[in-house]
């Protein structure tokens, strides 16, 4: 019986040891089969998570953020203690004595399932477990994933520290409000650093992991506050907290950014605008759009905060001031339903959905607001973040009567004389406050809108084609075209210099004297007859009165005598023009380009004829800190030394590509400096600092442009309809362009300073009469007489005259006397032409395609 008892106990026990080897085996080769093929463990030492990349301007602030996933990234040591004991609490309170996995938890799991047949799930993964879901595996809730999960947690904590898993796993969870990581999301939620948050406030994060959007601190705020007390219970539990500070934590309110407890991080930052997003679409195309978006780079921009509003505004004010003249209202286009105009919550609600221009500041703040109400004579509306002061806010009809409506049928209405000839209950405008100019008290609120009409303003340091402001538009939120740097558009007589300057360098000076006189073109489209703006022909002329007042006749002659093969070859090594075709009207600026080529082959004339590579970025740093990219490579041996002299500054060597002679850039500075002074800038440009620029408008006034310089800064404008169509009569460069560099480079030259021109050695000065070129003594002087610079070595030959071979034409008119009577001289071509004796100064072109 004995015996019996012994072999079935026997049994039993070998029974149950095979049992349990078999059940190890099986296990056994379950992880050996799942493991075989699983990613590798080992990049995750290497791991650099997706970070947000950041601009600075020049002076060290904060601009602008650029992410696709929100991401500080925090090194563990310098996580706070109690950031780390709130998520082990709330996710893995075994988090330091585990090796990867939970047995007890999985098994308490297992039991909570099988009492639910299946539908109460509830996790049992480690944050080692929730780091290889994150990183190595999918996210779906499949028996095999586990045990995959599983075989890595137990590899990677053999491999890493628990202080770098945790690392990991803190920098890379999704915590809602598109912030991943516990640094993003402590801004995100607090506005704070992760360093000054209180024991409730790390609770909060450490709720969200488990489900975000389940609780939002808005719409699940009362969930989300119950799941703060249990992180917190827990932290008590754990002995992270004290009784004291548990109980004293667990009572505060659940505060938030959300709630509108805390301000926004984001409040602080200026609004997205054109320099910033145009930094985007370079970096994302010189490291690629990856790395721009994920790779945490630190970008050191070139822009001056003080000068940027200055630029925006010099621009907004001549859109406006044009948009206002013409006398049409069009305003926003949008409109908010009458069943949401009941209750203000509800028309507040819906003028925030709206997609119109919050980031205009003309002269004071534009904000959207919605019509409520039409009186009489008056409309009563709400504004956008402006509170109701009892009275209400209205738009009087003194203030519409500038203006007529445009028509869904494109027919202009009669002239306001109240507001409602302009306005419809309902109708979404944009106002701003009307204040006096004595004392800045409030007058009434004013009606605005966005332009039509558009253009671009750009402005850079000459040597080092630093870009200190740059405007693409009107408004930014409302057109993210950047017409600056992306705008195909036709110069017009702006690049009059680019041909003056090809004949400079081909032997002519300023005193040469061209033919102003009738030219026919035979071309595929018919007989091309260009003219001055004008309408009149001035005779022999020398050049500098050419681009002074910007004769297009002579333009023509001077490119067809140098060659426009030449001309073209000055354009692209300017950087004009990538190939210039060879025709004759391109002489005028009738191929397109943009302002951002325009205004930095200027600087080459403002600096003495060297290359400038424009930009926007200084220096680029990755996440690391290393400089990845850096503009300015010129050499400064100075600038390593702990201290310099008193008064004496670091001396920096150039190395930069010479492309112009510098007698060539002087002469062609000095004539746009006459431009400023008498010519087709005179009546728009005044500054205290010797300044050159050149004026350019295009045929039928469809582009204006003015683009100028000082011996420190060179700023261009162009303005005209984003589909071309003309201005209007009387529409020119230096009128509508030429006040927006004015207001700009007024307070640029006070922070910039600026003076003359500097005059290379090679310069021999002789007076000429600019009216006839004729040479005159060293002691003359008046208003007709000019000191040029000649080459040194070169004795200038006087009385010579160029007309480019070009024939009259026996159906062309006479040449229309100016001031005096006509003479008769012999073209290149050994023909008669009858011209008139000298140019008047009397009739200004603004020059361009006629």
């Amino acid at each position: 019986m004995f015996r019996f008892i012994l072999s079935f106990l026997g049994g039993i026990f070998t029974t149950l040891t095979m049992g349990i080897a078999m059940v190890a085996l099986s296990i056994g080769a379950v992880f050996w089969m799942y493991g075989r093929d699983l990613p590798s463990h080992e990049s995750l030492a290497q791991y650099t998570p997706p970070t947000i990349s950041r601009i600075y301007s020049g002076q060290g602030k904060l601009i602008d953020e650029f992410a696709k996933e929100r991401r500080l990234f925090a090194p563990a040591d310098t996580i706070p203690p109690l950031i780390k004991q709130a998520f082990i609490s709330a996710e893995d309170k075994n988090f330091y004595q585990h090796d990867g996995y939970d047995l007890r938890g999985i098994a308490a799991a297992g039991i909570d399932a099988v009492r639910s047949g299946g539908r109460d799930l509830r996790g049992a993964s480690t944050i080692t477990q929730q780091v290889m879901k994150n990183f190595l595996l999918s996210g779906d809730r499949r028996a095999e994933r586990k045990i995959k999960e599983i075989i890595l947690a137990a590899r990677v904590e053999e491999a890493l520290s628990k202080e770098k898993i945790l690392e990991l796993y803190l920098n890379e969870i999704f915590l809602g409000q598109n912030s991943y990581g516990v640094a993003a999301a402590s801004q995100t939620y607090f506005n704070k650093t992760l360093s000054e948050l209180a024991p409730h406030e790390a609770a909060f994060l450490a709720s969200l992991p488990k489900a975000p959007s389940d609780y939002h601190p808005v719409r699940r705020k009362d969930r989300l506050l119950a799941r703060r007390n249990f992180v917190l219970r827990e932290m008590y539990e754990n002995g992270y907290i004290t009784k004291d500070v548990y109980e004293s934590e667990k009572a505060q309110p659940l505060r938030s950014v959300q709630n509108g407890d805390f301000q926004s991080f984001s409040a602080e930052l200026p609004p997205r605008d054109y320099f910033t997003d145009e930094i985007r679409r370079q970096l994302s195309r010189d490291f690629g759009e990856g790395e721009f978006f994920t790779g945490g780079l630190s970008v050191r921009a070139t822009i001056d905060n003080e000068m940027q509003p200055i630029a925006a505004n010099a621009l907004r004010a001549q859109l406006e001031q044009y948009d206002r003249n013409r006398g049409v209202w069009r305003g926003t286009g949008e409109k908010i339903a009458a069943d949401q105009l009941k209750d203000e919550e509800s028309w507040r609600a819906a003028l925030a959905e709206l997609r119109v221009p919050r980031d205009i500041d003309l002269e004071s703040q534009w904000y959207p607001a919605v019509v409520l109400e039409i009186g009489a004579n008056d409309a009563r509306i709400g504004i956008e973040g402006i509170e109701d002061d009892g009275d209400g806010h209205f738009i009087p009809a003194t203030d519409v009567q500038w203006a007529r409506k445009l028509l869904e049928n494109g027919d202009l209405g009669r002239k306001a004389q109240v507001a409602g000839d302009l306005l419809e209950v309902g109708d979404v405008v944009l106002v701003r406050r009307m204040t006096a100019d004595s004392d800045g008290s409030f007058i009434r609120w004013t009606l605005r809108q966005v332009p039509e009409v558009q253009g671009a303003f750009v402005a850079m340091d000459v040597d080092t084609g630093r870009v200190i402001a740059m405007q693409g538009g009107f408004s930014y939120q409302d057109s993210v075209f950047n017409r600056a740097t992306q705008a195909q558009r036709q110069p017009g007589s702006s690049f009059k210099p680019f041909v003056y300057a090809s004949a400079l360098d081909s032997g002519y000076s300023p005193a040469t004297i061209v033919v102003d006189a009738p030219i026919e073109i035979n071309t595929p489209q018919g007989v091309w007859r260009p003219k001055n703006a004008s309408n009149k022909f001035y005779g022999p002329t020398p050049l500098r009165t050419g681009i002074e007042q910007s004769r297009n006749l002579m333009t023509i002659r001077l490119a067809q005598e140098v060659g426009m093969d030449v001309v073209g070859s000055y354009a692209e090594r300017f950087g004009v023009y990538d190939d210039l075709s060879p025709v004759l009207a391109n002489a005028l600026g009738s191929q397109e380009t943009t302002l951002y080529q325009m205004v930095s082959a200027y600087a080459m004339f403002a600096n003495g004829g060297e290359r400038v590579q424009p930009t926007l970025v200084d220096r680029v740093q990755d996440r690391y800190g290393r400089t990845v990219y850096k503009h300015d490579d010129r050499i400064c041996n100075d600038c390593q030394l702990a201290s310099l002299d008193p008064g004496v500054a670091p001396r920096v060597i150039s190395n930069r590509e010479r492309v112009m002679n510098a007698v060539t850039a002087y002469q062609l500075t000095s004539m746009m400096t006459g431009v400023v002074e008498r010519g087709t800038a005179r009546k728009a440009v005044n500054l205290p600092v010797p300044t050159a620029g050149k004026t350019g408008t295009t045929n039928d006034a469809k582009d204006v442009w003015f683009i100028g310089f000082t011996s420190n800064i060179v700023a261009g404008c162009y303005i005209g309809y984003d589909q071309p169509r003309s201005l209007g009569r009387g529409a020119s460069g230096g009128g509508m362009c030429g006040p927006v560099f004015q207001n700009f480079m007024t307070a640029a030259t006070q922070k910039y300073g600026g003076g003359p021109f500097t005059v290379p050695e090679a310069c021999q000065f002789i007076n000429i009469d600019r009216f006839t070129g004729a040479r005159l003594s060293d002691e003359a002087s008046g208003p007709n007489v000019v000191s040029e610079c000649f080459r040194e070595g070169e004795e200038p030959i006087f009385g010579i005259m160029f007309d480019g071979g070009f024939a009259m034409g026996a159906d062309l008119p006479l040449v229309e006397e100016v001031g005096q009577s006509a003479r008769q001289v012999t073209t290149s071509t050994g023909k008669k032409a009858v011209v008139g004796p000298k140019a008047s100064f009397g009739s200004l072109s603004s020059g361009g395609l006629y």
